[in-house]
């Protein structure tokens, strides 16, 4: 049986090595990480995935089909003409995600949370039509910790060798076809070299290298912000799309990068820029650096995570401000991963259901006291000058926060019978779905006393996906600059954009990532063995 070098031990990389050792093929993995953090990013994650009329969607008595989920993702993507190979693979996807992925994971004893999230609904164009974001019943760690159980028991695994904190800098090519890797170890710098029959890149996104972020930055959005947060892993880092790229790969869509709108400084990071990604919450003011509210359409999360981006992109100063309350935070602010969603994490039922009706007060407070990006006051005169104090500058001032928030109270103190504003609109949507109305409050004003502390956080873009990377063919081949397959090379999950090096194209309607690193995985091993 053949001999593969898989270079990256996250969610594809596992998945691939899983399938190809079934297959009692010779598996190398190359990691750069440390032995512990075998699973990658996907461990970090909150385990969303897009599933097209899944049998929870259907138990929910929600009517999909791929014909729609196509309409949906061709609308959210914006393909430009030429983009043959990411609409070739988002085909592939939205046909095979259901039986490729839900189907694979159920028989490992991975669950879902028997309701399914509804993201990206679109704002100024068409979005998700009905929700398909699967959550897996423990979060991203159950569904990286299961996988990388079954490596490590697999019953060929004396197949397979595993090296941990190696680099790999260049691929090694031999009369044109790609038969290894080499680099040098993390810490010692001593050089290894490794071959094999077939090689596949894994490794990965760009968004851990900010001066390569900040230099394929998307121009029509200007020049990029000064601080960029890091939202994925440190060791995506574009050092391997650089080493394929020599080795004459091509690379595409480079510009298109999965942005976050609400990204804060990671608690006690070890990174300057390493980042946590806020689910922002819905009923909150979003302003600018001096405290206007970003308009004229106001900011509302769950509808287009981009637009969020491009709108704080359009300021001076590109970071923003949300304002809230203690009682609209504890019952809408979220953290998109795995370590701060405990009740999901530890599959704790009870506590779950209690968050979604109680709201969770105790995640707000562990981020007042821990995260530098929030501050809190008992009224907009205490708040406004510790908002200053935390950027440095005067930036903000208290008459136009004050102007911003009493507007919106009039807004709450009308009722809906005489509410004129968009974000009011948007909220109001957005409870008509029973998982949002469990999220998100009433009618709450932001200066009632009853409600506070008051709080503003600062929040700045965090860098989550690469929506490019490594272009590659049905068969995860990746291709040259000719769109030619590069013998013995191969590419899959963030390393090859998802897929086709951009299989989302502009925006992507979320759990897309971790449906298609095992997508991905699962097609490169059945291609190897045809």
């Amino acid at each position: 049986m053949s001999s593969v070098l898989i270079i990256g031990g996250g969610l594809a990389g596992i998945t691939a090595a899983l399938e190809l050792l079934d297959q009692n093929a010779h598996v190398t993995i190359l990691d750069r990480d440390v032995e512990s953090q075998l699973g990658g990013l996907a461990q970090w994650s909150l385990g969303g995935i897009f599933l097209v009329d899944s049998p929870i969607q259907r138990k929910r008595g929600i009517k999909d089909s791929e014909a729609l989920a196509k309409h949906d993702w061709w609308a959210c993507a914006e393909f430009e003409e030429e983009a043959i190979w990411p609409k070739k693979w988002a085909e592939a996807y939205i046909s095979n995600c259901t039986s490729q992925v839900y189907e694979w994971l159920r028989p490992k004893g991975i669950g879902f949370i028997p309701f399914v999230n509804w993201l990206e609904r679109g704002m100024h164009t068409p979005g998700s039509s009905v929700p398909r974001f699967h959550v897996v019943w423990g979060a991203g760690r159950v569904l990286s910790d299961t996988l990388v159980k079954e490596l490590r028991n697999h019953p060929n695994g004396k197949n397979l060798t595993m090296h941990f904190g190696h680099k790999v800098e260049e691929l090694v090519l031999t009369n044109g076809q790609v038969t290894g890797a080499k680099g040098v170890k993390e810490g010692t710098g001593e050089a290894f070299e490794y071959t094999a029959e077939q090689v596949i890149i894994a490794s990965g996104g760009i968004t851990g290298n900010d001066k390569f972020l900040k230099a394929h930055w998307y121009k029509p959005w200007g020049t990029p912000p000064e601080t960029i947060l890091n939202g994925a892993h440190k060791y995506g880092d574009a050092t391997v799309h650089l080493a394929a790229q020599k080795a004459g790969a091509n690379l595409t869509h480079l510009d298109k990068v999965w942005n976050y709108a609400a990204g804060v400084h990671y608690p006690g990071g070890e990174a300057p820029y390493e980042g946590l990604s806020l689910i922002p919450p819905k009923s909150g003011l979003w302003l600018n650096y001096q405290g206007e509210r970003i308009g004229p359409a106001p900011l509302v999360t769950g509808f287009d995570t981009r637009f969020l981006v491009q709108e704080i992109c359009k300021q001076e100063k590109k970071y923003s401000w949300q304002l809230i309350n203690m009682k609209i935070a504890s019952r809408e602010l979220l953290i998109s991963g795995s370590e701060y969603s405990d009740a999901i994490r530890e599959r704790k039922t009870l506590k779950f259901i209690t968050s979604l009706l109680f709201g969770n007060k105790q995640l707000t407070h562990k981020l007042i006291d821990t995260c530098p990006d929030f501050v809190v006051g008992n009224s907009l005169e205490e708040l406004v000058p510790k908002m200053n104090a935390l950027t440095g500058t005067d930036d903000v001032r208290l008459d136009t926060v004050r102007a911003a928030a009493n507007y919106y109270d009039r807004q709450v103190a009308v009722g809906k019978k005489y509410q004129n504003d968009e974000q009011f609109r948007r909220i109001a949507q957005l409870r008509n779905y029973l998982g949002d109305r469990l999220r998100t409050v009433k009618n709450q004003a932001l200066l009632d006393p009853g409600a506070g502390p008051l709080i503003a956080i600062r929040e700045f873009i965090l860098a989550r996906k690469s929506l490019g990377g490594i272009q590659t063919d049905l068969s995860c081949r990746v291709l040259d600059l000719h769109g030619q397959p590069i013998p013995g090379l191969y590419a899959i999950g963030e390393a090859a954009g998802f897929g086709g090096g951009g299989i989302h194209g502009l925006r992507t309607m979320e759990g897309t990532f971790l449906g298609n690193a095992i997508f991905t995985g699962r097609r490169v091993a059945m291609e190897l063995k045809s």
